[in-house]
């Protein structure tokens, strides 16, 4: 399958002015925080208590290399637990070497999902190596970690054993998910089961299974005993394909807690994020194809914040990679899904209307891939760990931290990474919420005009333009070559207040690039551009 990069100056030769200026509801700032001695660290867990954070497993080297003898290899594995207190800006750190070989497995490796409830971690899968079968492996067991008691350890350097537990279960080996919590059920959400030595040569040295579900189970655990009760799985092997995504806690306009399902990779027929997402409640999930994410589509730094007298539900995206990236005011669409600087929100509103938009801010570098937002927990927030927006009084309020993530020299090394080309960050970020409105961009909706959507994209040359009008009018539909040449024109009649949805269908001499889609009335227009396949 061809795929091609829309670049700036490609894009330059048409004018795209369907971004809408629009108010966001608060401003972000990050300032950076350096505190001696802080390795660089990335995909890992976390826990926190009395304002110090427990950081578990993780990478010590940055985007896993292509060459196969040196992806994921033992010496970047997080062997140490690591005690981090930003506000009086010290660390500590204790080898894991004496712990049984199963937990000392699980606990240095890669992407495990984690939640934390009062006052133990918990800990899911992960991806990392195996010495029995000297490879690697996705490891199937659930651990419990007593956080005050093993800070206290690793600070004191005194035995941690006593305070973590374990059990295996089939349904927990899971790397690249989420574990999450609604109500008093656990959600362990997506992912795939990786085993052996990853390889981007296309040779067949490891085997891997996406969950394609959501695997939810009541925990019971009196400090000694760890036991599972599992519910019946939710299985959607199109929706829930998805590994590496942004899973976050939310608030719903009645008051009832979710949580929503963020984009992640990779869909089932081709090597692109999901640009859909997700709602996930108490008794069923939701497929929103309404609403296109376009930026930050894979794991990063989030922060979720609701207002209770707007009931708008407000989630924060923090750099990491994504599919489309601003420049100049103009978006641009690269299918190499590259590294992206992008502080972007999404906010839900009282009716369950889903918008995107771009932060005037950016990330100071490619930073924010598999790096973790960890709030400062004293900050007002719901029984999800959600803030409550209106609850903060002052008009700039640190509501937490930025750690660590993907650090990256450019913005596409995938295809010449040899191991120099990204490390592991060590950066920490202080970031507030500063009261008072700014402007954003929004690139799904016009000013006085419509909404317009167009799917699927990337597609082969046939596709549907779906939008809302606010009255009956007669619209010009145009397609150009992104080379500014006039491709296909029609004059669009008959259409409805509301939802419209056309078909188009380009000609078949036309070859798989980049194509802009302008459809105008003499007061407004929307333009979108669109990836053709072979």
């Amino acid at each position: 399958m061809l795929k091609f990069i829309l670049n700036v100056a490609c894009i330059g030769l048409l004018s795209i002015t369907s971004s809408l200026s629009q108010s966001l509801p608060f401003q972000i700032s990050i300032e950076p925080l350096s505190i001696p001695n802080v390795g660089g660290l990335q995909s890992f867990a976390f826990g926190q208590h009395d304002g110090k954070w427990l950081i578990v497993g993780g990478r010590l080297d940055g985007l896993h290399r292509r060459q196969p003898f040196a992806s994921f290899d033992i010496a970047g594995n997080n062997n140490r637990l690591i005690v981090i207190d930003p506000l009086n800006q010290n660390q500590w750190s204790a080898l894991i070497d004496t712990l049984p070989v199963s937990i000392k497995e699980q606990l240095s490796s890669t992407n495990m999902e984690f939640h934390q409830e009062g006052e133990y971690l918990y800990l899911v899968g992960g991806y990392g190596y195996n010495v029995a079968t000297a490879s690697r492996k996705t490891f199937d067991q659930f651990t419990a970690i007593d956080v005050p008691q093993v800070i206290s350890a690793v600070i004191n350097n005194t035995p941690i054993s006593p305070y973590i537990r374990q059990i295996s279960d089939a349904k927990f080996a899971v790397t690249g998910g989420h574990l999450k919590k609604i109500n008093q059920t656990y959600y362990l959400i997506g992912g795939n089961k990786f085993d052996g030595d990853y390889n981007p040569m296309g040779h067949a040295t490891y085997t891997q299974q996406y969950t394609n579900a959501i695997r939810k189970f009541d925990l019971a655990d009196d400090g000694i005993n760890l036991s599972v009760i599992h519910y019946p799985e939710i299985n959607d092997s199109i929706n829930l394909h998805r590994r590496d995504y942004n899973a976050v806690q939310q608030i719903l306009s009645t008051g009832a807690e979710a949580i929503s399902i963020f984009s992640g990779v990779f869909q089932p027929n081709i090597d692109l994020p999901y640009l859909n997402s997700v709602l996930v409640d108490s008794l069923n999930y939701y497929v929103n194809n309404n609403f296109q994410q376009h930026y930050n589509h894979y794991h990063c730094a989030v922060l979720p914040v609701y207002s209770e007298s707007s009931k708008l539900m407000n989630t924060v995206f923090f750099g990491g990679i994504a599919q489309f990236y601003d420049s100049l005011g103009i978006m641009v669409q690269d299918n190499n899904v590259p590294f992206v600087k992008t502080i972007a929100m999404i906010n839900r509103d009282s009716i369950g209307i889903m918008t995107e938009l771009k932060m005037p801010n950016e990330m100071p570098g490619y930073f924010g891939a598999s790096s973790e937002f960890i709030p400062i927990n004293t900050i007002s927030h719901f029984e999800n760990d959600v803030i409550k927006f209106d609850s903060l009084t002052a008009d700039t309020t640190l509501v937490g931290y930025i750690y660590g993530g993907i650090n990256s020299t450019a913005s596409n090394i995938f295809f010449t990474n040899t191991g120099i080309q990204s490390i592991a960050s060590s950066q920490i970020y202080k970031v507030s919420l500063i009261k008072g409105a700014q402007t954003g961009i929004n690139e799904n909706t016009q000013a006085d005009g419509f909404l317009m959507d167009i799917y699927p994209n990337p597609n082969t040359g046939d596709f549907k333009i779906k939008f809302e009008l606010k009255e009956v009018e007669v619209l010009q539909l145009s397609i150009y070559h992104l080379d500014g040449r006039l491709i296909k024109t029609k004059v669009l009649k008959n259409l409805e207040i509301g939802e419209n949805i056309i078909d188009v269908s380009l000609n078949d001499n036309v070859k798989s690039s980049s194509y802009l889609i302008k459809i105008e009335s003499p007061k407004y227009s929307q333009q979108r551009i669109i990836v053709v396949e072979d």
